[in-house]
């Protein structure tokens, strides 16, 4: 299981390469609190890495199962507070798949269900959430600047889940999803700093200058 550093950004983050559809499974701290973003699967294994560091927050982009699998257990062994969108939530805490054609996973309650525009604020990063529907109806982004950072020289972050993706977005064809939803997220993820990192849940990282050319030019209105 090799676990992959993230250069010049504001705050530290690893991932890890994680289940049949190669999740991206993200390790951010910024010295005083650490986030697991979107623990796929083996909740063991993701303890391992974080090598005897407290887990303070579990953050769930959207509902689909290769992004909670692991969230249950995570949080059972861990104590940490788990982060989703208000609007997928219920969908987590049942258990269900939420439209998508993998199983249903473990129940997971959701400790702190979020809006759109809140302000998260876990160890001294404070995240920004973008409602961003269009894979799900209640998939979320997340944003920190610099100045919330441990790395004031670093980049920004953004967490897009199954939202942006290097080249692409996420697909609209599930339950809940829609290309005027996506359409209208892109949009409003489009004037974020070019130099922003995207931490996506599949496949290679990008920044959002990267995509000006791509994803916003053929989605962003």
């Amino acid at each position: 299981m090799e676990l992959y550093k993230v250069a010049n950004a504001c705050v530290e983050v690893r991932f890890v390469v994680k289940g049949f559809l190669e999740n991206n499974v993200y390790f951010i701290s910024d010295d005083t609190a650490t986030i697991v973003v979107d623990p796929s699967c083996d909740a063991d294994d993701l303890i391992q890495i974080l090598g005897g560091a407290n887990l303070d927050a579990i953050v769930l982009t959207h509902r689909h199962a290769d992004h909670v699998g692991a969230a249950a257990e995570l949080r059972e062994k861990t104590g940490a507070t788990v982060f989703a969108s208000a609007l997928d939530a219920p969908f987590i805490e049942r258990g269900e798949s939420g439209g998508s054609s993998l199983p249903a996973p473990p129940p997971c309650q959701v400790d702190h269900p979020v809006v759109d525009g809140e302000v998260v604020t876990i160890g001294n990063m404070a995240w920004k959430v973008y409602i961003t529907p269009g894979h799900t109806a209640g998939s979320m982004c997340w944003f920190l600047q610099p100045e919330f950072g441990s790395n004031k020289e670093g980049a920004p972050v953004l967490i897009s889940g199954d939202t942006l993706f290097a080249g692409t977005v996420g697909r609209t064809d599930f339950v809940s999803g829609s290309p005027e939803d996506m359409r209208k997220s892109i949009t409003r993820l489009a004037v974020l700093p070019d130099e922003t990192i995207v931490l996506p849940g599949h496949n290679d990282l990008t920044t959002i200058g990267a995509e000006r050319n791509y994803v916003f030019a053929q989605w962003a209105n």
